[in-house]
This record gives C-alpha cells, structure tokens and sequence, in this order.
C-alpha cells in the first residue's frame, strides 16, 4: 500500500532528529556527567540509527514516539489512513525487535525509552545501567 500525498507531505515534515523529548533526555543525561554519540548508527553495517549512543560501553538508547511505535499507553489510531498507518506502526515495531536482536547479538545493551517518559527518571536508568556495565568491566 503507497502512502497517500497527505501522508507523504506529514512524514517529511516529521523531524528525524533532535525532537523535544530527545532534547529534553540529552540534557537530563548531560547534567548527570554522561557523554555521549547522537544520531549514530551502533553498527555501521546496520541502517538504524540510534539516539544516544555510548559507544565504550556498547549502549544503544532508542527514545521511541509513542504514535511511531505503537506505545500501548498513548498510542491512538489514525483518524486518516488508519490501515496504512497500522501497518506502519506494526512494521516499526517488528524492526524495532530485529533492531534489539541484531544489537545483543554483537554485544550491545540496548535501552529503549518512550517519549512521554520522565526525562530525569530515563536519565537515571541509563546512568545505572552504564555503571553496572562499567562495574562488571572493571570486577
């Protein structure tokens, strides 16, 4: 199924990258002393691209959009277009699966975090998880 004109029109102007929850997430990382990559792909071999990546310790953070993936709090069904942007939605989630398979399976951790998430709260999360990482390293 092809997307109509409308939608192709919407999806353009969609922002790829530095969105307001990713921001907001940058920032709460930032503050906590974290450096990191952003908008990198993990493996080079891999068209997906990652939000934050830490690239020592083999994190991946993906913040995903709650109508782009199907969050199963906020996700609402298309008032347009509802099949086409069902299938979407399913086809997004089932690459998200391949996406964290594919990533474990070369050694990667990944962290996936909704956008409707606490900034603070998500920043905290992947400031452990970078820790228990660094402890088993260095233990």
């Amino acid at each position: 199924m092809r997307p109509s004109e409308g939608v192709r029109k919407s999806m353009k102007t969609n922002k790829g990258r530095d969105t307001k929850p990713e921001l907001a997430l940058r920032r709460a990382v930032h503050a906590l002393g974290l450096r990191y990559r952003v908008s990198i792909r993990p493996l080079p071999s891999v068209r997906r691209t990652a939000d934050l990546v830490f690239t020592k310790a083999k994190i991946a953070v993906f913040l995903d959009g709650c109508f782009w993936h199907g969050c199963p709090e906020h996700h609402t069904k298309a008032a347009t277009n509802a099949d086409y942007w069902a299938e979407k939605v399913l086809k997004n989630r089932a690459r998200d699966g391949e996406t964290d398979r594919l990533l474990s399976e070369a050694g990667w951790t990944v962290i996936r975090i909704w956008e409707h998430g606490d900034p603070a709260s998500s920043a905290v999360r992947i400031a452990d998880e970078l820790k228990a990482i660094r402890s088993r390293a260095h233990g």
